[in-house]
């Protein structure tokens, strides 16, 4: 007897034939369930068929896949891979086109399933198609067909990319440079091509003499304004001669890559992106965002060498640049005139004005790597393409206090640094990322017009942080999550990115800050602010069961007699049923009396009003004489027809919360008082931990998922109760 883990309850159809309801045994050979499902159709031959799922992915069921069915899965009765792929075997190969073309079209389908695939490449199937391709006698429509199925079935990795001939080669790289051709061949030309270049640098070199970049370029720009499902068709197309190139570029060497770049910006490739791509009004699919972080990602690594690459001090280039930065900064034309000495020191001490921590030696501020030589090369772009804001800077900082100042030159060092880590510079492209920022495609140089603008951002941070040069590793955290806030918002100018991250001061990074500490402990998102407003009622229930209770108990209050002494004192409290208030003069050594020694009471129903502070009658007497401790402790009630009072000086202002709450809950009011607010918000804090204890480490969605459409019928659901008898 079969356990019932092992036991699957699925539905297995076929075309013509009412479907079966069985009980799948996994321990079970499949063979042998296939015979039986063919015994229960009367089916001869059940080693013609095999099972595949009816729904999705059509996968074929095999001995290493089934236990991936699932109770309720539907199944399909149908061809064996072996079968089919001998039949499609014959007919990719039959005089009739008809046949051919039909039989192309299933072998494109079918291929995605590595069984068949297995199948059909052990009948040479695979060196059939490229035959096709190599002969082109076919028209576009079977060629397409063809394309599709090789391209599946070279997916699995089942045969090796360099095994194809240079013919085959030559002939992909012509659909793809031909400039009149069918979009379909086009496209899938494109991603051989591309599987190709990203399976051996052998077939790269042959692809990249074969394509013209002219064409692969063309097959970027082009023209939009056209029928929606044309300009679709031309989208694919231009994703995929992204993808090619992408494939080219990461396969390349050094100076290939060089020289590709270098076409591509003379044919303005990113301006052109920038502007039909990144700007249209249609939104940039995954597919294609991928491909322009990739770009972006082997852009920007081209400044990897230098930045991995530390200061020479005995290279006079780099020892000139550094001097150029000085004298670019202090006005020095006098200095030939001075000894060596003198100019030594003048130098030293200028360096050190610079924010160089070494000020005799300034190079080994620049040895340590990353950022290395891109540390200075940013300094040096500054200081000679915005000269006037380079000299502001310095020299502000130069006539500050020691202990104030912002160091230029450290500072400079260590934004690169952070600019680096952000754009990713040196990591090679991620298969599944899909950042890209738009600000690069805007700018020929992003890191150094970056650097201009942060370095300025730097400097205004500093001085709103009133930092020190203690304080220097906190400005640059804030410096860090101001850039990296500003990206986010996918800035497409350099321009607009300037606006955001300057608008981002300080004040607003602690702003921001408090907020999302508060999302992180869900206090603030949508699901958990409604839930609160629903425990409100509850909780605020709970408190005024609390204050009554608190009168309830009573409290001793204290007479001011108007002479300020503190003479008498006299009890109150509320009677248990809620009706009364009693009260009454006691001794000093009593405690908590008795409801009944207390000889006056007021009904609760003839109480009209509260009275709080300097509107009590009692402050209203001593007006002027009362001060603000007095004032914030004092309350009265009246009752009767407003021509009496009862006026009291709470002990405590946690004792004036508790009456003035109880009061207005007698009076049918709602309560007001600072201590019932914090009360509230920290039972709700407890109770939303409590209740979110089981969603720990689950982030909670900002909206509900959306309930789906009720199915048009309900006949997918099968009865197994007569199975089961």
């Amino acid at each position: 007897m079969p356990q019932q883990k092992d036991i699957v309850k699925i539905a297995i159809q076929m075309p013509g034939a009412y479907p079966q309801l069985i009980q799948l045994d996994q321990k079970k050979p499949l063979s042998a369930v296939i015979k039986e499902v063919c015994d229960g159709w009367n089916l001869p031959g059940p080693d013609n068929y095999a099972l595949q799922y009816a729904d999705g992915v059509q996968m074929y069921i095999t001995e290493s896949n089934r236990l991936d069915i699932k109770n309720g899965c539907i199944l399909r009765l149908t061809k064996a891979p072996g079968r089919c792929a001998e039949d499609l075997f014959k007919g990719i190969q039959s005089s009739d086109a008809g046949v051919r073309c039909d039989s192309l079209k299933e072998l494109a389908n079918v291929s995605r399933d590595v069984t068949f695939a297995q199948e059909f490449i052990s009948r040479d199937g695979h060196l059939v198609l490229v035959k096709i391709v190599e002969d082109s006698n076919e028209n576009n429509l079977i060629m397409m067909h063809t394309l599709t199925g090789f391209m599946e079935l070279m997916d699995h990795g089942i045969v090796s990319w360099e095994n194809l001939s240079s013919i085959f080669i030559k002939k992909i790289a012509s659909f793809v440079n031909a400039k009149v051709t069918d979009e379909s061949i086009q496209q899938v030309s494109l991603d051989i091509l591309e599987s190709m270049v990203l399976s051996s640098h052998s077939l790269f070199v042959q692809v990249k003499q074969e394509v013209t970049m002219e064409r692969l370029i063309a097959h970027l720009q082009v023209v939009f304004q056209l029928f929606y499902l044309f300009f679709r068709t031309n989208q694919q197309i231009q994703t995929k001669a992204m993808a090619l190139l992408m494939a080219l570029l990461q396969t390349a060497g050094d100076s290939d890559r060089q020289e590709m770049f270098a076409f591509l910006n003379k044919k303005n490739l990113r301006q052109y992106i920038f502007k039909n791509i990144i700007l249209s009004s249609g939104l940039v699919q995954d597919e294609m965002a991928h491909y322009l972080y990739v770009l972006q990602s082997v852009t920007l690594n081209h400044l990897e060498d230098r930045m991995r690459m530390p200061l020479d001090c005995y290279s006079q280039e780099q020892r000139d640049i550094l001097h150029t930065l000085r004298q670019a900064a202090f006005e020095t034309d006098s200095e030939n005139s001075l000894s060596h000495e003198r100019r030594r020191s003048l130098c030293a001490k200028e360096f050190r004005k610079l924010g160089f921590s070494n000020n005799s030696n300034p190079g080994q501020d620049l040895v340590r790597t990353p950022p290395g030589l891109l540390a200075l090369d940013t300094m040096y772009y500054f200081a000679t393409h915005y000269p006037d804001a380079y000299s502001r800077f310095v020299l502000e900082n130069s006539s500050r206090e020691d202990k104030h100042e912002c160091p230029f030159a450290r500072s400079s060092i260590q934004l690169t640094l952070i600019l680096c880590e952000i754009l990713r510079i040196g990591e090679p492209p991620s298969e599944t990322g899909s950042g890209y920022h738009p600000i690069f495609f805007s700018q020929d140089k992003l890191m150094e017009e970056l650097f201009c603008v942060c370095i300025q951002l730097l400097n205004k941070t500093w001085k709103e942080m009133r930092a020190t040069q203690e304080d220097f590793d906190k400005v640059m955290q804030v410096v860090r999550e101001q850039i990296t806030r500003t990206l986010s918002t996918k800035p497409t100018s350099l321009e607009l990115f300037k606006n955001k991250v300057n608008a981002l001061n300080y004040s607003e990074i602690l702003k921001l800050r408090q907020t999302e500490r508060l999302h992180q402990e869900e206090t603030l998102s949508p699901p958990v602010l409604e839930l609160k407003e629903r425990l409100k009622p509850e909780l605020l229930e709970l408190i005024r069961q609390q204050r009554l209770n608190r009168l309830c108990q009573g409290t001793m209050f204290r007479k001011i007699s108007s002479r300020r002494r503190q003479d008498k004192l006299w009890y109150c409290r509320l009677s248990p049923n809620h009706k009364m208030l009693h009260f009454g003069d006691v001794e000093d050594d009593t405690e908590n009396p008795p409801i009944e020694t207390l000889q006056e009471k007021i009904p609760v129903a003839d109480i009209k009003g509260l009275l709080t502070g300097k509107d009590c009658p009692h402050m209203k007497e001593n007006k002027g004489k009362q001060n603000k401790e007095v004032l914030d402790l004092a309350f009265s009630i009246t009752y009767d027809v407003e021509e009496y009072n009862l006026n009291f000086i709470a002990p405590s202002r946690t004792d004036f919360c508790l009456w003035t709450d109880g009061l207005s809950v007698l009076l049918g009011r709602d309560m007001s008082s600072e201590s019932m607010r914090s009360e509230l918000e920290i039972l709700l804090s407890m109770e939303i931990k409590l209740r979110l204890l089981d969603l720990e480490n689950v982030s909670i969605p900002d909206s509900a998922p959306i309930v789906p459409k009720p199915p048009s019928n309900y006949n997918f659901c099968y009865d197994f109760s007569q199975t089961e008898q």
